[in-house]
This record gives structure tokens, C-alpha cells and sequence, in this order.
């Protein structure tokens, strides 16, 4: 199983403190993102990462060379970091990951590595982490059947419906994939949709039959980093054993 981060926006709500360095490098409890990202992998055996860089991307490359220099990186650079979204990052990958299962993460997430053992350890070949909390306009929400399978997942679904956030931690099977990838192609190439989020892409598939089940992983930590407010509060709250 190979993993896939993504890690090529600009970040322009955290500034000014990603004026000079990208977000996965900005650093909570003495270690960033990143780092903290790539050693949850490792918890969990997974030594094969495709890294998506876009903005600064010359930092993520020479950080991670230094600090993981035993890892298996691949580095696939977003030219157009600056006028697309997450979905056209996925697009990219595409060659690099045929015939595999992945675990996909956004690059800015705060996590305790339990979240993909988790994950990993889901009977189900296609899922997702879930943080069930109150929930506003904000979040990747996601409406699910009795059964934990996915019908809906949004930022513009219903939070009463919803049953909890989209941590941006899922695990595809390869089966999956290309149907996601045959999914992308028309997105990008026939529709000039590169500035959605890729749930856009889950959501289209959902409709032809092919879904996430959940995983409630409400138990572990996680955050989201998009803004100075959030970074302070991810700053509170890490807990200790996140240290």
C-alpha cells in the first residue's frame, strides 16, 4: 500500500505565516505537519509516498530529503498550485499509483496516527475517517446510511443530516481508483473543473453506486489547519502524546 499526500496550496488564510513557508511545514509542538504526517505513516508500515508540492514546493523536497532520507518519496510537482484545487493534485497522481491501494491525505491535517491504523484496519476496501462534533458551514460534511455507507459528502449537505466531518484520511482500494481517475479525467479535461475539492469526485461516483463506508474515529485527535485561528487552538489542544 503506497499513500499519497497532498501538499500544493498556497495557504493564503494562514498568512502572514505562510508568506515564506508552506503550510505542511509550519510546525506545532516543535515538529510540522509534515513530519508528523509522513512518521504516522511510518507507524503504520507504510514506506512508499507520492507527495504532491506545488507552492515553495524547493522546501517540502529539501525537508523531506534531509529528514526522511530512508523513505521511498516521489515527488510530483503542481504547476498550476496557484488556480487549481486539491482534485487536480489527485489527478496527478494517477501513473504513479495504477494497480495499487492508497491511503490519501491532505497535507494539513493534525493526527494521531491511530486515525489510519484505523483506517487500514477497516474490514470495508474504501474508507474514511470521521470526526462525529458539532458541525457548521465550514467542514467536509458527510450523510451516511444506517449501514456507515456513504450518500453524501459536502460542504453544503445538511450538518443536521450529517453525522460527522470528513477528517481528509481515506484508504482506495485499486478498483476504486479507477473509477475515481476515469471520474477526474472528465472533470478536468472535458468540464475544466481543477479548482473544486476531490469530493466533488466521491460524490459523483456515489451516485453511480460506488461509495466510502465510515470510520468514526472520534476518539483520536485531529484538526484541520486552515486558519491562524485554528493553528492556535491546534497549539492548545495537542495532546500529550502527540508531544
Amino acid at each position: 500500500m503506497k499513500a499519497v499526500i497532498l501538499a500544493a496550496g498556497i495557504a493564503s488564510r494562514l498568512r502572514p505565516l505562510t508568506n515564506h513557508t508552506p503550510k505542511c511545514l509550519l510546525e506545532i509542538g516543535g515538529k510540522s505537519l509534515l513530519e508528523r504526517a509522513i512518521q504516522g505513516l511510518l507507524t503504520n508500515n507504510i514506506r512508499e509516498i507520492v507527495l504532491v508540492t506545488g507552492y515553495l514546493q524547493e522546501q517540502i523536497v529539501s525537508f523531506v530529503q534531509k529528514k526522511f532520507p530512508e523513505v521511498d518519496v516521489k515527488f510530483i510537482y503542481n504547476e498550476k498550485y496557484a488556480t487549481t484545487n486539491n482534485i487536480y493534485s489527485l489527478w496527478l497522481v494517477k501513473n504513479s499509483i495504477q494497480g495499487e491501494d492508497i491511503i490519501l491525505l491532505d497535507s494539513d491535517i493534525l493526527f494521531d496516527p491511530g486515525l489510519v491504523t484505523a483506517v487500514i484496519n477497516s474490514p470495508y476496501p474504501d474508507t474514511l475517517a470521521l470526526n462525529s462534533h458539532p458541525l457548521c458551514e465550514e467542514e467536509m460534511k458527510v450523510i451516511a446510511d444506517p449501514m456507515g455507507k456513504v450518500v453524501e459528502i459536502s460542504k453544503t449537505c445538511s450538518p443536521e443530516q450529517a453525522i460527522g466531518e470528513s477528517i481528509g484520511i481515506e484508504k482506495i482500494s485499486h478498483t476504486y481508483l479507477q473509477y475515481l481517475f476515469a471520474e477526474l479525467d472528465h472533470m478536468i479535461l472535458k468540464e475544466d473543473l481543477g479548482n473544486v475539492f476531490y469530493e466533488a469526485a466521491f460524490q459523483r461516483l456515489i451516485a453511480q453506486g460506488k461509495s466510502f463506508h465510515i470510520v468514526d474515529t472520534s476518539t483520536l485527535f485531529s484538526m484541520e489547519l486552515d486558519t491562524l485561528e485554528d493553528f492556535q487552538t491546534a497549539t492548545e489542544k495537542l495532546p500529550a502524546n502527540l508531544l
